[in-house]
């Protein structure tokens, strides 16, 4: 299913987006990069716009559009990488529950995410596995009625500002190989400790902690799906939202195109102005190209999930956007930073943080590495050896 031409009803959020994202969020990106502090204002600015729903139904408020949502988040990352994050770490633990949790989950935690009266937040990664899903050590023991945790987190974001926590565990007796189920662990629970903020190269305004988890006791009824096939349900919800991660890639990357595009027109050497020499335009041209790919395999993905395709051609579709978007970012913003010479490498110039935060981006949701593991797959095969790990 491919799109060439944007819905009217996707057109009109794009071009209130971007009007917002000109006039209110360019302004703050260069700050909120700079101090790593949490942009509470903007937060509040998306919540009141009503965006926290858009691509889910209509009956939780929402346009029921992943493609809406890619727009929005192109739009928004556009001109700030941090603003379009705050849209998605709220979306993640939506789409988790909405899509993976029983009616009384729903009912308890949706409404709040859905006005931005709560916040939550994913752990999945652990330290000594990051990718290899299956090495994940956290474990979950049944106790009657509840669970007792034991493990640790990094890289949870949002984890520090968020109500709530989904935990990836592996549930069974401690001496078994286990089965994975999310819970919701809610702020304050005991024996849950917030470790250390990590100090990044990019996505400086989101927060990512690192999670301690002593003897924690969660309610049965905090567990997301059946025992030992939740974690597949909700993972199955995560591939429909990955042409998200994509658009966040197409709209950095446009951002940073557009800056070097400006600052060749206005420089001068060598008495003729810099967009003149045929290399700078080549380079131009080829940021030009990969952008529009990268747009088009987005809003392909998107459209499948819109048309409600699941399984193989989803998954295949999807790991194709974000690795190719995600790619291109990283080429854009690299090549962004040539044309700008020496004030390119440069803190208070903007393309800086558009190259680091594009190095962020082939990394998380699933390193790009992942992504090709998932598209040869769909093309060869799974490996007949048990050496090839991570291709979930």
């Amino acid at each position: 299913m491919m799109m060439f031409d944007l819905p009217d009803d996707v057109k009109n959020v794009q071009e209130m987006v971007r009007r917002v994202a000109n006039e209110r969020v360019a302004s703050r990106a260069h700050e909120i990069d700079r101090s790593g502090e949490y942009p509470q204002d903007m937060f509040d600015l998306l919540r009141e716009l009503g965006m926290f729903t858009l691509p889910f139904p209509a009956e939780h408020g929402g346009m029921g559009s992943q493609l809406a949502a890619c727009v929005a988040v192109e739009e928004l990352a556009r001109v700030c990488y941090n603003t379009a994050y705050l849209l998605i770490v709220q979306w993640v633990p939506f789409g988790a529950i909405l899509f993976g949790g029983d009616e009384a989950q729903k009912a308890r935690f949706l409404p709040g995410l859905a006005d931005g009266s709560l916040r939550g937040a994913l752990a999945v990664t652990e330290p000594q596995s990051g990718s290899d899903v299956a090495g994940i050590r956290t474990r979950a023991v049944r106790e009657g009625d509840a669970y007792r945790i034991n493990g640790q987190k990094i890289w949870s974001t949002n984890s520090a500002i968020a109500d709530f926590v989904l935990v990836a565990a592996k549930t069974g007796a401690s001496d078994s190989t286990g089965q994975i189920n999310f819970f919701i662990v809610e702020k304050g629970t005991k024996g849950f400790e917030l470790g250390r903020k990590e100090d990044k190269l990019g996505a400086r305004g989101v927060p990512s902690n690192a999670l301690h988890f002593e003897d924690m006791i969660v309610p049965a009824a905090n567990r997301l799906g059946p025992e030992g096939k939740g974690f597949k349900i909700v993972m199955e919800a995560f591939n429909q939202s990955r042409p998200i991660i994509g658009a966040r890639g197409v709209g950095l990357a446009q951002g940073a195109m557009e800056l070097a595009r400006d600052f060749v027109l206005e420089r001068q050497a060598f008495g003729q102005p810099v967009s003149d020499f045929q290399g700078v335009r080549w380079m131009i041209a080829d940021m030009a190209t990969g952008i529009e790919a990268s747009r088009l395999l987005v809003y392909r993905a998107a459209a499948l999930v819109d048309a409600g395709k699941t399984g193989t051609e989803l998954a295949a579709a999807a790991a194709m956007a974000k690795r190719f978007a995600t790619d291109t970012a990283m080429q854009v913003a690299q090549d962004a930073v040539q044309l700008f010479g020496a004030a390119g490498i440069s803190s208070e110039v903007p393309i800086n943080r558009y190259f680091r935060d594009a190095k962020v981006l082939q990394i998380i949701e699933g390193t790009n590495q992942i992504q090709r593991n998932i598209i040869s797959n769909t093309v060869l095969g799974r490996p007949r050896t048990a050496t090839a790990r991570g291709s979930r």
